[in-house]
């Protein structure tokens, strides 16, 4: 049995067969409908979402599973003190196989280790969002044939952001990858980052003004300032219109440079972007789906003859 609570628990190698069967389920949806009948999926998610539960939620339901499970930590047992083993324990007599979101870094790992069913870490804390890397780097995949070879800057929340985290390690395992990160000095980000980067002789540079870079990037990585991550609303409120992407900045960047964000925005994406043909984040919500679908597949070890 395996489970997925990093980008790192697969191989590059192992990748590149999980995004083939995402392709091969974005061409043929049909053939798929019906590989995970008589499966449930438990979605356990103890902080609000709605773009990774429901798109757990509708991998498993297009591959023909039935899907169980909650959507915030107080319609659980957490509310009465439950901890997270009991829970898992309880759940792997219902389900087969686990989406788990928390708050608290390692507690899908926690989890995992008391589980008798995949558990696949949905995002904990500012640590890892997996999932959301793996869709990530599906997107980039497929909109540009490969992945490697390109300049990526990633913009905003660099401290606190976890989708940025798993994204820059998984990143590094792939060829003349370059960085640039785009963020006020009090939203860097974090030294063992950057010092990984050293130690890997990996190309990068920090920079505060996203204008001076546009024209560099073939993909910009935006994310928002979380408000939920800090410890004061008078640091949020201050940094969390620092990057603003409209049209005048657009003008600035490649023909062929993709924009990327995980979601939700607030407004460090003007909506007018929106129409611009290098504007890919919505498109990156539908390859979640097809990532998903086959992940689960690939944990319950489901192969289609």
């Amino acid at each position: 049995m395996r489970h997925l609570m990093s980008p790192l628990d697969f191989s590059v190698e192992e990748l590149e067969e999980l995004f083939i069967l995402a392709n091969d389920i974005e061409a043929d949806m049909g053939k798929y409908a019906h590989a995970c009948t008589g499966k449930k999926l438990a979605t356990c998610f103890y902080e609000p979402s709605t773009r990774t539960r429901l798109s757990f939620e509708s991998a498993m339901l297009n591959l023909g599973g039935s899907v169980i499970g909650f959507s915030d930590a107080n319609s659980s047992s957490a509310a009465k003190g439950e901890s997270v083993s009991d829970t898992i324990r309880v759940i792997s007599c219902f389900a087969d196989i686990c989406a788990m979101r928390h708050p608290k870094e390692g507690a899908p790992m926690v989890a995992a280790s008391h589980s008798s069913i995949p558990v696949i870490n949905a995002g904990d804390g500012g640590h890892q969002h997996p999932t959301q890397t793996l869709t990530d780097l599906l997107t980039i995949r497929s909109l540009k044939g490969h992945i490697g070879d390109f300049i990526i800057g990633l913009c905003g929340d660099l401290k606190f952001g976890r989708t940025v985290h798993s994204l820059i390690n998984a990143l590094m395992r792939y060829p003349g990858i370059r960085f640039v990160f785009i963020s006020p000095p009090e939203l860097r980000v974090p030294d063992y980052i950057t010092e990984s980067l050293k130690e890997k002789d990996i190309e990068y540079k920090e920079v505060i003004s996203l204008d001076e870079v546009m024209g560099e990037l073939d993909f910009l990585y935006m994310t928002r300032v979380q408000r939920e991550r800090f410890f004061n609303e008078e640091d949020y409120v201050r940094l969390k219109d620092f990057y603003i992407l409209n049209k005048e900045k657009m003008s600035l960047a490649k023909k062929d440079m993709l924009v990327l964000h995980p979601l939700p925005r607030v407004n460090e994406i003007s909506v007018e972007v929106d129409d611009d043909p290098r504007a890919a984040y919505f498109k990156q919500v539908q390859y979640g789906v097809y990532v998903r679908m086959a992940l689960i597949l690939t944990l319950l070890e489901i192969k289609l003859t």
